[in-house]
């Protein structure tokens, strides 16, 4: 099980990623774009995802993650449940949704120094 506190550990190393918090609600983001969040109650996390692939992720572990709530079905969005995935799935997903977020030359700076 992941808490949002390794969510927020997680996220706030990524370069150019930093937390706000709108509507009681964290949000990490890059600039103006947000990439991750996390619900009210901190076992939610809502994160970028491509939306042509949404349908099959939820369909395929149904138990992990949720489509996004009806206002974000227009936004490359997905979400899960906390406390179905572990600290490395955490990490693999806000990474993919962090890359999303930024310019080419922050992903390949990052893995430069962080081979994955």
């Amino acid at each position: 099980m992941v808490t949002g506190d390794e969510v927020r550990a997680f996220a706030l190393t990524l370069p150019r990623a930093y937390e706000a918090v709108v509507r009681d609600r964290p949000k990490f983001r890059v600039g103006q774009i947000v990439f991750a969040a996390l619900s009210r109650d901190e076992t939610v996390l809502g994160f970028g995802y491509p939306r042509d692939q949404r349908d099959a992720l939820v369909a395929g572990e149904p138990e992990k993650f949720l489509m996004p709530e009806p206002s974000d079905l227009r936004y490359q969005w997905v979400r899960c449940r906390l406390a179905a995935i572990d600290a490395e799935e955490m990490r693999e997903l806000v990474l993919d949704a962090w890359r999303m977020c930024v310019p080419k030359k922050v992903w390949n700076a990052y893995v430069e120094t962080h081979p994955l």
